[in-house]
């Protein structure tokens, strides 16, 4: 049997989604532990992506198969007992056994917050980025939409050299103007490591007057992490949601 969790968690305390040697507090790891004490035996999920540390998620999707048959509703429940609070079980189905959280995913959407006002955001600290100071929104659509489409994002990205592909299909940047506040929402078919951070921090040096939008079109054509913005902190960041096709 194949299930999949739909998850959500506060990524602060954590060092990121995939389990480590080194480290215990990993959302991967207590997950799985919470899972091989409940169901006896030993468990791995796979996970629709690879969150960093202090990344949180409204909808993180991940996997797992046992030789049981499993009461989703229950399932739920019991996993929501005994995980850390930090981390929460959405939904629990049961989904077709060649179905990977990762491998079948069609994309993403992402979205980082920024405080733009001169306020303390004392109960929401660790979920948006402290910027407080007012951004030029209009400047940061117009750079927003030279990054839409199909393109090389090597020199938005921290990576290391790949022999892989680092050619990805952004499908959209929306930008949103709250009281006090500003969201950007990426959605795209991947991400590289870091490319969501880099995006965010090289709109917002256009929206504080310090970066031109022609900065953008150099970044592509040179693949330079050089020439793009600063990477945006990691709390400001949350996966919301991987989308799938209909029959999986």
């Amino acid at each position: 049997m194949n299930y999949r969790l739909t998850l959500q968690y506060d990524g602060s305390r954590y060092d990121g989604w995939q389990r480590q040697g080194n480290t215990e507090k990993t959302i991967q790891g207590k997950i799985e532990e919470t899972l091989t004490r409940l169901l006896g035996e030993t468990v791995e999920i796979d996970g629709a992506g690879r969150t960093d540390a202090g990344v949180h998620a409204l909808g993180q999707s991940a996997n797992f198969h046992t030789d049981r048959k499993l009461d989703p509703e229950k399932l739920k429940a019991e996993l929501n007992t005994y995980l850390p609070e930090d981390i929460g079980v959405v939904r629990v189905e049961e989904v077709p056994e060649r179905f990977h959280s990762r491998l079948n995913a069609l994309g993403k959407t992402y979205r980082y917050r920024v405080a733009t006002g001169e306020g303390k955001n004392v109960f929401e600290r660790k979920q948006i980025y402290p910027l407080n100071q007012p951004l030029d929104v209009e400047a940061m659509r117009l750079g927003a939409a030279l990054l839409v489409g199909e393109k090389d994002f090597r020199g938005f990205s921290s990576m290391k050299k790949t022999k892989k592909s680092t050619v990805r299909r952004l499908e959209s940047v929306k930008i949103r103007e709250l009281p006090g506040e500003v969201e950007f929402d990426f959605t795209g078919n991947g991400f590289l490591y870091n490319m969501v951070r880099i995006l965010t921090g090289t709109l917002l040096e256009i929206g504080m007057g310090k970066r031109e939008l022609e900065s953008i079109g150099k970044v592509f054509q040179k693949n330079d992490r050089n020439l793009a913005g600063f990477t945006a902190p990691a709390r400001g960041l949350m996966l919301v949601e991987v989308f799938y096709p209909k029959n999986s």
